[in-house]
């Protein structure tokens, strides 16, 4: 263990978790990019990842793309590299806390008496909405997210249905599911969206080669086929894509708060 590990307080006896962030390789945090500098191993999801961020890594660091190993694979390499008192990282695509698989990962590792700690990142749909320039939550139309998925070989509780939420009419940003852009469209109009519904589909959010397709439920599905979008985009959904909006009370001249009389 190096003295500059010491100073920066990253103990090699755990995993570090890290958030990679949407693509951009600026946004991740800052202590996930000080630890990509120090680790000794990462172990990176180089199917989803912005290969990139490997840049900062520091020289003779043992890089493993995860993208085709088995569960066991992946933590025999973090096992091996924390029993040899190296400091090692998994790094993972967005923020952790979001379809991210961390919890299996943590299991294995304690059978073998191997403790984790999550650096968070950001996640596309933050980074969705900052390349459309728009908020989820609009006052007086749209108070509320809900972030969720279709089914696909990975099943839907069946209370989670694109259908079930559509009928709170609010916000929606739908990871993993572009790929059925038909089936998304009609759950979501069987629920109860309206055809006229404002949507956007962001391909690879804040990377060079984003793309963004605007349009509506009526329109969407033949947008998405005639842009060639088949994986790594989200689907937006929600008034707060339109044009309709209400100024926040907050900074409202006639409002009174703890901070501004009226």
């Amino acid at each position: 263990m190096s003295e500059q590990i010491d100073k920066t307080g990253f103990n090699p006896e755990k995993v570090w978790f890290v958030g990679a962030g949407p693509g951009d390789k600026r946004l991740i945090t800052l202590k996930g990019y000080q630890l990509l500098q120090q680790a000794q191993v990462v172990i990176y999801a180089g199917s989803l990842i912005n290969r990139e961020l490997l840049e900062y890594c520091r020289e003779g660091a043992e890089c493993h793309d995860s993208a085709g190993l088995t569960l066991a694979e992946i933590i025999a390499l973090m096992a091996d590299g924390v029993k040899a008192g190296k400091l090692v990282v998994r790094l993972q695509t967005g923020d952790l806390s979001l379809f991210g698989s961390i919890r299996e990962q943590a299991e294995e590792l304690a059978k073998q008496g191997i403790g984790f700690v999550s650096v968070p990142g950001v996640s596309s749909f933050l980074g969705a909405a900052a390349q459309l320039g728009v908020e989820y939550t609009v006052p007086e139309i749209a108070q509320s997210l809900i972030i969720t998925r279709i089914a696909g070989r990975t099943p839907m509780p069946p209370r989670e249905t694109l259908e079930a939420f559509a009928a709170h009419q609010t916000s929606m940003a739908i990871f993993l599911s572009v790929q059925d852009i038909e089936g998304v469209v009609a759950q979501l109009t069987q629920g109860g969206y309206a055809k006229e519904t404002p949507v956007a589909v962001v391909y690879k959010a804040t990377w060079p080669d984003c793309q963004i397709v605007r349009g509506t439920l009526l329109t969407l599905v033949e947008q998405v086929h005639r842009a060639g979008i088949r994986k790594t985009a989200l689907v937006l959904v929600g008034a707060f894509l339109g044009e309709e909006y209400r100024y926040s009370k907050l900074y409202d001249a006639g409002f009174d708060h703890e901070y501004r009389r009226a």
